[in-house]
């Protein structure tokens, strides 16, 4: 199974683009437990990009 299929993103980076972040910003939120559905693996960071913005779109509701 490929990971785009799995719609993944891999990465402090990336995911703070995602959520409009900066990479310092993202990684505190994520260290903090304010994104529950970001996991790592290793020594990377990894969130589903479904999970993301459904959890930033029921925040704003």
């Amino acid at each position: 199974m490929q990971s785009d299929s799995l719609d993944l993103i891999w990465g402090v980076e990336a995911i703070g683009q995602l959520i409009g972040r900066s990479y310092q910003q993202t990684y505190h939120m994520i260290q903090s437990g304010h994104l529950p559905m970001v996991k790592q693996v290793g020594e990377r960071y990894v969130a589903s990009r479904g999970k993301l913005i459904a959890f930033f779109v029921e925040d704003a509701a």
